[in-house]
């Protein structure tokens, strides 16, 4: 887009996003929510709409929707209704999906993006969460000229967040959807896979001319499963839409998909109001109704989520930076990992330099995650022990670290199996001072006639002989005493 154009036109953003709730079963029967399974294994009369088959509720999706309301700062109602939303694909076999409408399971909320020059912060409005059921999979590519279903995801327990159209940007677009991810991360609803479809994201988006208020025409990007994705597609269809309008066009309500190879949104069909979906009460479910008891133990049981958590690290851990603090806090299994280190360890800054160095580097390498990561806290916070307490050297507790990701071991036992305890007597380090300058005589008859610079290179030297056991304090000591005539 020229900036012309794009300073001409303003981006108005609203998103939907449909999430799938932890559970063991689907939403309305005891068919496994497993990923993976053979086609049409996970299925049953109520996921097939098998005529008399009728539909039971899964209290522990229910939960799991109140949760990330709370979570979200939504206002849980203590009734909702669940309703029939009739369209016809190959994938839902029903003809209908059942989900909620007029009266959802939670309105209102806000998500934090940021903070402005001021302090104050930039908020995004959640307008309503409601619960349903997903349909199945429409497979295109698996035989030729045939479309295969696969309903093992019919039925399965979603939840739709649906904001307000309060961004202006495709940055701030990717910042939303960060921080609720991060959101329903903390308190576990969901694994927020995007590669398994656990994750998806339908986005609004419209253009106007800045200044105005009314809204533009809008169109809907569907089913984006990364938020590189969002965003790219953001600006590729603001920059057709302002086009469109530049022009003198209209632009049409339409549901877009986006093409990634060619980097462009293409039309898929107009896209439907409410009123196409022909919403009525499903006959089978009677009206969700939710203690307000059961609502409060629900908040109190709510973890630390990740705004206050970044707060109280600024606070308790002074020498961490703020870039230290967003790392540690942009996952919940990480922040965990990072306190036990922390406080069996007793040095927060210690304990975060590996964390962002060491255990990232490995967890990126090896496809680990932090909740399954073969080296546990007290064995990290163990291994730095050995490091402050001079039992072992830095090179040589990296070396140890390198062990206790293949095999889990405590990092004593492995310094000890392999001889990593740090050397500290005369004798031993004198021998390899020796053989260092025997091996290197140049640089030893420079250092000994006072070059001091050199000492670092020697004391390199013997490191590298010790396989990282010399003590470099003593060696230091040792080296001294050889410089101007010494011995």
């Amino acid at each position: 887009m020229t900036p012309t154009l794009a300073g001409r036109y303003e981006m108005v953003v609203g998103l939907e996003v449909h999430v799938q709730l932890n559970t063991r079963t689907k939403a309305f029967c005891g068919c496994s929510t497993n990923f993976g399974a053979p086609p049409n294994a996970n299925t049953c009369p109520v996921c097939l709409a098998l005529p008399g088959a009728l539909p039971v509720l899964n209290a522990h999706a229910t939960e799991l929707a109140v949760r990330a309301a709370l979570a979200l700062g939504c206002t849980v109602h203590t009734t909702s209704v669940f309703a029939r939303k009739n369209y016809f694909y190959p994938d839902l076999p029903k003809g209908y999906q059942i989900s909620q409408f007029d009266k959802p399971v939670a309105t209102g909320g806000r998500v934090r993006i940021g903070t402005r020059a001021d302090g104050s912060p930039i908020e995004i409005g959640v307008t309503r969460l409601h619960m349903e059921e997903d349909a199945g999979k429409s497979i295109h590519d698996r035989f030729a000229g045939v479309t295969a279903v696969d309903l093992n995801r019919a039925g399965v327990p979603l939840i739709e967040i649906v904001s307000e159209p309060d961004m202006r940007s495709a940055e701030e677009a990717g910042a939303y959807l960060r921080a609720l991810r991060q959101i329903l991360d903390y308190v576990r609803v969901s694994d927020l896979s995007m590669e398994e479809g656990s994750l998806r994201v339908d986005a609004n988006v419209s253009a106007r001319l800045r200044g105005e208020m009314a809204l533009g025409t809008k169109t809907e990007i569907k089913n984006l499963n990364s938020f590189s994705f969002v965003e790219r597609a953001l600006d590729a269809e603001f920059a057709r839409q302002c086009a469109v309008l530049e022009r003198g066009g209209v632009v049409e309500q339409q549901t877009m998909l986006w093409d990634a190879g060619a980097g462009v949104v293409r039309p898929a069909r107009t896209k439907e109001g409410s009123h196409d979906y022909r919403y009525f009460p499903e006959p089978d479910l009677p009206p969700l109704v939710l203690d307000r008891e059961v609502i409060d133990a629900i908040e109190r049981a709510l973890p630390e989520l990740p705004d206050a958590r970044r707060a109280r690290y600024r606070k308790l851990y002074s020498d961490l930076t703020d870039y230290d603090v967003g790392v540690l806090t942009a996952g919940v299994g990480l922040g965990d990992y990072f306190e036990h280190v922390a406080r069996a360890h007793g040095d927060a800054k210690t304990a975060a330099n590996w964390i962002l160095g060491e255990v990232l580097a490995v967890l990126k390498t090896t496809g680990q995650t932090i909740d399954h990561f073969t080296v546990r806290p007290a064995d990290l916070a163990a291994l730095l022990d050995l490091v402050r307490d001079g039992t072992i050297s830095r090179t040589a507790a990296k070396q140890v670290f390198g062990t206790m990701v293949k095999t889990g071991d405590p990092p004593a036992s492995i310094a000890e199996r392999e001889g990593l305890f740090k050397v500290t007597d005369d004798a031993s380090l004198s021998t390899w001072i020796d053989e260092v300058c025997a091996e290197h005589p140049n640089e030893a008859e420079r250092f000994r006639a006072g070059e001091r610079r050199l000492q670092g290179v020697i004391v390199g030297y013997v490191m590298k002989k010790s396989g990282g056991r010399a003590d470099p304090a003593r060696l230091n000591q040792l080296l001294a005493g050889r410089t101007g005539g010494g011995t």
